[in-house]
């Protein structure tokens, strides 16, 4: 689960992760109002969207009084941002954050990410701060420090020390960097994130250490207990279908593709999205139904795969072992009763019950076509479709 810079900078506050002083704003005369309360010479204006990159795109800008803060409000507001990772179709802006400006000496990047090489949380940091951090690791590698933590000991002083020193920071700042990770170390572990980002981390000429933007991902498993941190989530930023199979319990993430898959279990749903290019076609979607899923979760599949009007086929390639392959057929049965489905539909089972699946399938007087095999299937779908 993703945050806006806001919400971050409002959980490292908590944590004493220092940062500027800012407000949110919905509106220009929101972000007016902001730009006056905080009283400082220059405000910047920065966009909200769960995306990278803002600044290349136009969503960040210097203002020298208020009546830039206004223009600068409505030239954001309601636009359409496109950076490298929002896709070509972009986010729009519905929300700003004004902050007041400070004198910056230095810029740095740091972060915390789970290594699944070592399966330990690592602190990375680079002088390189402001730059985007994979043009970094890709063309001066030697610029990027890292800590490998141990989760019984966590970070300690001595590597926030020795990164500290690896980043150049300037001697003076050194204690008030160390506590700086420390805090951030804190708050990675106790709010289950799976990414804490500050690009850039900042020193200035009043003698601070500043994260100066903030990024926070949450492991979605964790969820359950971290209330507060579900409040934060923003609907708008989410795909729709991605939200309504949320509410069912299903993995699901919408592509680029015209060839639906509903799969049970990641490593085959990637297999299959795998396969499906292999001949040539494009998946339109990654939806796991998970191990236990019912007939009506599948059906709830059915519906959000074809909510997508670019799906032109549908590929379901289910193996049975917890699940059985009997339930899945009747799930796909009533889900074409249901929808009135009107475009291919290939139909791979194996394992527990599958005889009795395909008996199901076969009966069932629909256009369903049955496959053999995962490559039988893959071929099949992207024949029909072509």
């Amino acid at each position: 689960m993703n945050i806006h810079e806001y919400q971050a900078k409002e959980i490292f506050r908590s944590y004493n992760v220092a940062v500027p002083n800012s407000k949110v704003a919905f509106s220009v005369d929101e972000a007016v109002d902001a730009a006056k309360e905080l009283g400082s010479s220059v405000s910047v204006v920065k966009a909200q969207i769960h995306a990278g990159g803002r600044g290349n795109a136009g969503g960040v800008k210097i203002a020298k009084n208020t009546d830039e803060v206004r223009d600068y409000a409505n030239e954001i507001l309601g636009k359409t941002l496109v950076t490298h990772q929002t896709g070509p179709e972009g986010k729009e802006v519905k929300r700003l954050l004004v902050e007041e400006g400070c004198d910056i000496q230095n810029e740095y990047y740091l972060g915390l990410v789970l290594d699944r090489a070592t399966s330990r949380v690592v602190m990375m940091g680079s002088e390189e701060g402001g730059t985007e951090i994979e043009e970094v690791a890709e063309e001066t590698p030697e610029k990027i420090f890292k800590e490998v933590i141990d989760p019984v000991t966590g970070l300690t002083p001595f590597q926030a020390r020795r990164l500290a020193f690896n980043l150049n920071i300037p001697d003076e700042l050194l204690g008030k960097a160390v506590k700086f990770m420390m805090s951030l170390y804190q708050l990675f572990v106790e709010k289950d994130c799976s990414i804490a980002e500050i690009n850039p981390l900042v020193t200035t000429g009043d003698g601070e250490v500043l994260a100066l933007d903030a990024k926070l991902n949450f492991d979605d498993n964790a969820l359950f207990r971290h209330k507060d941190i579900v409040e934060f989530r923003d609907l708008d930023e989410e795909d729709d279908k991605e939200i309504e199979a949320s509410k069912h319990d299903l993995s699901y993430i919408a592509l680029d593709g015209n060839i639906g898959c509903m799969v049970n279990g990641a490593g085959l749903a990637m297999a299959t999205m795998d396969i499906i290019k292999h001949y040539g076609g494009e998946p339109a979607n990654f939806l796991d139904v998970g191990g236990g899923a019912t007939a009506e979760k599948v059906t709830e599949a059915f519906k959000i795969i074809l909510s997508d009007d670019s799906v032109q086929g549908i590929l379901v390639n289910i193996f049975g072992g917890i699940m059985k392959c009997d339930v899945i057929a009747e799930g796909v049965v009533e889900a074409t009763k249901q929808v009135g489905l009107e475009i291919p539909l290939v139909v791979r089972l194996e394992g527990t019950n599958v005889e009795l699946g395909k008996k199901i399938l076969d009966e069932s007087g629909l256009n369903i076509t049955s496959a053999d095999s995962m490559a039988d299937g893959a071929e099949k779908i992207v024949s029909l479709v072509k």
